[in-house]
């Protein structure tokens, strides 16, 4: 029996072949992977990779690779492996009681665990209640006539055996697509589940499933899927499926490593934990907080701020970055987007806002003429500011997400 090893690292941290347990088959089915999706994954280094913003989790043949952010260059690492868990909790990518702090440091789970586990007790409280039915089409033999009777598939079958008859008919039991899925992500989750808790888990739940085709799933059925009222119950249970099923790479590697990846993109992640924590913070208030505002810039393309905020008839602009920037001045490209956006959405004031440690910038206004339009049509002259924020992730002394950090950004915008 081989045994499984684990790599912890961090994103933009490098790997090499040779280290921890990292071979060049590991290496060979992860640059597959990467050109799969874009080479958005990683950078490909003389024998090794460099990470990029995506952290998550990757199985492939005995390895496990564990991807965490970090938002500083404090040495003490290990305040930052439980912050992508909590992040995903925050944005609600994660139920809160299936993934608790304490339990998941009591079970060693990584993140991949975490999700099978999520799965399986959605699957397993679905089968308790019992699973739906629908009805479906049919056509084989049958020893009694029944439905429509198909006279071309009846002749070629039926030469021999004159007492059956093939035919198309309905049937209702729980053989139908939204089954199928479900069952298609059992049987992924069991074949990376480790530890004897998790995988008798998953042979319990597996054995307790009803009897369905194991059909290849894409992509475009997924999509296809809607619930109604009869099967609104199986809303989350199909959500991480989905989620499964379509980060599963079964032959990725010349057919031998099967591999499993659960990556996110901080980018994209900071961006919706910063929206939510503004949300929770603005609650109640006389300030109106939206996300992934669009306006048309040129032909097909659009602008799209990542927060805009309203008070009375002021308007501001967040736009995150989950970098390191230099303390002292954003780049040329980021001001420009952040004028860009004052001036379509006649913001007053823009920011850009970093993780990291709070460091006092004042706000600065653009060296050029602007001017807005008011409900007249006259021309009012408007000046334009920007300003740096930075916000720490984590509470300070403390291996936990701050949960000021909403009411810290609007005191950076000064609207506290």
């Amino acid at each position: 029996m081989s045994i499984h090893k684990t790599i912890a690292i961090f994103e933009h941290q490098q790997l090499h072949v040779g280290e921890q347990s990292f071979k060049q088959r590991h290496l060979d089915a992860l640059l597959k992977l990467n050109e799969y999706h874009d080479g958005n994954y990683f950078e490909p280094i003389a024998k090794g990779i460099k990470f990029n913003q995506y952290v998550g989790v990757i199985q492939v043949d005995g390895l496990t690779i564990e991807i965490y952010p970090k938002a500083d260059k404090d040495d003490d690492d290990n305040k930052w492996k439980g912050v992508l868990i909590k992040m995903l909790k925050a944005c609600g990518r994660l139920k809160a009681e299936s993934s608790g702090a304490a339990h998941v440091k009591r079970q060693h789970l990584n993140l991949l665990e975490v999700y099978f586990e999520l799965y399986l007790r959605e699957v397993e409280a679905l089968v308790r209640k019992g699973v739906i039915k629908k009805y479906r089409k049919q056509t084989h033999n049958t020893k009694a006539l029944k439905g429509k009777l198909e006279f071309a598939g009846h002749i070629r079958h039926n030469t021999v055996h004159k007492e059956r008859f093939y035919t198309t008919h309905q049937v209702y039991d729980s053989n139908h697509l939204l089954h199928q899925v479900l069952y298609k992500a059992l049987i992924i989750v069991d074949q990376f589940t480790m530890g004897k808790r998790l995988n008798d888990l998953s042979k319990r739940v597996l054995l307790n499933f009803p009897k369905v085709d194991n059909k290849t799933i894409t992509a475009q059925q997924l999509n296809s899927i809607t619930l109604n009222r009869k099967s609104s119950s199986y809303s989350e249970s199909l959500e991480l499926a989905r989620l499964i099923i379509l980060n599963y790479s079964p032959d990725i590697s010349s057919g031998k490593e099967k591999m499993l990846s659960l990556l996110f993109d901080m980018n994209v992640l900071w961006e919706e934990y910063i929206l939510k924590q503004l949300q929770k913070a603005c609650y109640g208030s006389d300030i109106a907080v939206s996300g992934q505002e669009s306006k048309s810039f040129w032909g097909s393309n659009s602008l799209k701020p990542d927060v805009v905020l309203r008070k009375g008839r002021q308007t501001f602009i967040i736009d995150t970055k989950w970098k390191r920037p230099n303390k002292s001045s954003a780049s040329v490209n980021d001001l420009r987007q952040m004028y860009a956006y004052c001036r379509f959405w006649d913001a007053e004031k823009a920011l850009l806002l970093y993780p990291g440690e709070e460091s006092e910038n004042k706000f600065r206004s653009y060296l050029t003429d602007d001017y807005s339009k008011d409900e007249d049509s006259n021309h009012n002259e408007i000046d334009h500011q920007c300003k740096m924020g930075f916000v720490s992730v984590l509470a300070s002394h403390k291996n936990e997400l701050d949960p000021m950090i909403g009411q810290k950004i609007l005191e950076i915008l000064q609207l506290l």
